[in-house]
């Protein structure tokens, strides 16, 4: 099934209307959380269907990272809502949400050891075979991390890799805000996804708050994830890129311009690629 292309926007009620008028998004991915598994699709979806929009299917509740498997109820309601919508793919986190049957309420970190690497192949093992369509997995921000690390963030990513036939979700939005948080290296974590499986990338804004970066989806994107997406580019060439706001939504006019700069450090990056240099 051929993935997305293009520059995106995260489908929410909020924003349908805008999405029903704009001509300027080329994909749009929808939280599973939000809808009904046994209703209706929301009308400007179906909409949106009907125009040939390509959708991604993106969820926050399986738990991918937990010790137990993921609930096969949330796996069948996944891909019935995969097979409604068309999706082109499924993405979820690189994330636990809930143990011993208590909910976090957030996408919590995972430790970066092999015996993690080992829990979550399997668990990823489980849900590809569940889904109809490929799996991405897509790295989460964090404003703590588990101590004695046995790997970098880059290193994790790659192990992740090679144990699973699962593409990446990229979040640059998430890696900014671990390289302010944490001292993550951006650039050894960009190297190590090769492009063939690079599903799609996401952008968003967040905000410093005490001293730490809060990736919110409810503020403008600052220059530090674009820079990393044109990084990115300058690497592999063209990726698909989506726009996540998720609160305190913008004017038309605003979105708008969020959705160009993205463009444009997308075009910067092609020049870049094309021209050869990293």
């Amino acid at each position: 099934m051929k993935l997305p292309a293009g520059v995106g926007l995260g489908w929410r009620r909020q924003l349908a209307h805008y999405l029903d008028e704009t001509q300027g998004v080329d994909f749009v991915e929808v939280l599973a959380e939000h809808l009904n598994p046994k209703g209706p699709l929301p009308e400007p979806l179906k909409r949106l269907k009907e125009r040939g929009v390509p959708v991604v299917l993106h969820a926050v509740s399986l738990g991918l990272g937990s010790a137990e498997p993921p609930e096969r109820r949330r796996l069948d309601e996944l891909a019935r809502l995969a097979e409604r919508l068309g999706a082109v793919c499924v993405s979820e986190h690189l994330a636990f949400v809930r143990a011993g049957g208590v909910e976090s309420g957030h996408l919590l970190p995972l430790p970066r050891t092999e015996e993690m690497l080992e829990v979550l192949a399997e668990n990823v093992r489980q849900a590809e075979e569940a889904l109809p369509v490929p799996l991405a997995l897509e790295n989460v921000a964090s404003l703590f991390e588990w101590p004695d690390a046995a790997m970098s963030e880059a290193r994790w990513l790659a192990g992740v890799l090679e144990r699973t036939g699962a593409r990446v979700l990229l979040d640059v939005a998430n890696l900014y805000a671990n390289t302010l948080n944490h001292g993550t290296d951006a650039r050894e974590v960009l190297e190590a996804v090769p492009r063939e499986r690079l599903a799609y990338v996401h952008v968003a804004g967040g905000v410093k708050r005490g001293g730490l970066y809060h990736d919110t989806h409810a503020h403008a994107v600052p220059e530090g994830p674009r820079v990393l997406l044109e990084q990115l580019v300058a690497r592999v060439g063209p990726v698909p890129a989506l726009l996540e706001w998720d609160d305190h939504f913008p004017a038309p006019e605003v979105l708008g311009a969020e959705l160009e700069a993205m463009r444009a450090a997308l075009a910067r990056g092609v020049a870049r690629w094309e021209g050869g240099a990293p």
